[in-house]
């Protein structure tokens, strides 16, 4: 609970560094289980250079360009009713994703060696359904922490499916 309360004090004091880093954090998370959990590579074959590139995406990407839609998303329909909610993740989905996927699959495609395909089926069964209920029940400030989280599955499998050989 401690650590909780001090995460939530660094995101009302500098909710921008703490959104992104934390982007990045859940991103290179998603490496490390990716490589110890499902490759089981152990500590002594760990790709750290492999970590450091996923930690990298999300602090210099991912987080500052969901952050930002978060932000302008929550301008365009302000308000957390089920309506609000169902309106936000339509725009999300039907506007923001595509755009958002045409440049983050090309980006880690050419990092890794990545199918656009294979992520691109992923994407399209997970999000839809975490951004419903991201919007409805999640505040603002929180929701890049919960999409990160959520995608700490889904960048375990990505790192893992770019290294496999």
């Amino acid at each position: 609970m401690a650590l909780w309360r001090a995460y939530q004090r660094a995101l009302a004091v500098h909710p921008w560094k703490v959104q992104v880093l934390t982007a990045g954090s859940l991103m290179g998370l998603g490496d490390i289980i990716s490589q110890q959990l499902v490759e089981r590579r152990g500590l002594q074959e760990h790709q750290t250079g492999r970590t450091l590139t996923m930690v990298s995406l999300g602090c210099g990407f991912v987080g500052p360009v969901v952050g930002g839609w978060y932000k302008v998303l929550d301008q365009l329909i302000p308000g957390t009713t089920k309506v609000d909610a169902l309106k936000k993740m339509l725009l999300d989905q039907g506007g923001f994703a595509p755009c958002f996927l045409g440049c983050f699959l090309p980006l880690i495609g050419t990092l890794n060696g990545l199918s656009a395909q294979d992520n691109w089926a992923k994407l399209r069964r997970l999000w839809p359904a975490v951004q419903l209920a991201n919007f409805y029940l999640v505040p603002l400030h929180y929701r890049l922490a919960v999409v990160q989280c959520v995608a700490v599955i889904w960048n375990s499998y990505l790192s893992w499916k770019a290294h496999q050989r």
